[in-house]
């Protein structure tokens, strides 16, 4: 395991000094998570697309900024995050929900959904709405607390928490309707 850190950091410094094949392998290594990350928070192939170009473009011109070496997935993934995050602020449309819902409900204690496929869990967060699917991703998958979304896509923490109840309950929904129909 120590071998391996050391070559991931060699390759990491190479890259921040330019060379395009130490960039081409942590693309290689890095690419296909952080896309799952742009498509769950997208839910669109070519926009996640985009936001992964346009991230690993920035990490690739910013490397400099890294300190550790040994710390760039997680400083990639951030990156990725927060250029999902700016995409949905300038393409996402927000319902207002708090204004209908005064009292979001308290998370129920029931894990309904543990028994279910991830592949069927995946496709239904991919179709829920913009808004609810960005606050979903960033509550549950990026353990954005609701204040930390609110600040980050310029919304209220009440909506934040509405969008979130909200998608819940689409999903809930959605996979009870795909589990009675296919089983």
């Amino acid at each position: 395991m120590e071998q391996a850190n050391n070559i991931q950091t060699a390759v990491v410094r190479r890259a921040s000094k330019g060379d395009a094949a130490a960039q081409a392998l942590l693309y290689k290594q890095y690419s296909k998570a952080m896309f799952n990350i742009c498509t769950r928070m997208t839910g669109n192939l070519n926009d996640a697309e985009d936001i992964l170009q346009d991230a690993f473009v920035i990490a690739f011109r910013s490397m400099y900024q890294l300190r550790e070496a040994a710390q760039f997935g997680g400083w990639l993934k951030r990156i990725v995050v927060n250029e999902c995050i700016r995409f949905s602020k300038k393409n996402t449309r927000w319902n207002e929900w708090n204004d209908q819902m005064n009292d979001v409900p308290a998370d129920d204690a029931s894990e309904w959904w543990t028994s279910i496929s991830l592949d069927l869990i995946h496709r239904e967060i991919k179709g829920l709405p913009d808004g609810c699917r960005q606050v979903f991703n960033l509550y549950v998958l990026e353990d954005y607390s609701h204040k930390e979304i609110a600040e980050s896509l310029a919304i209220s923490e009440s909506t934040s928490k509405s969008q979130y109840w909200r998608a819940k309950q689409l999903l809930k929904e959605r996979i009870t309707a795909q589990i009675q129909v296919h089983g």
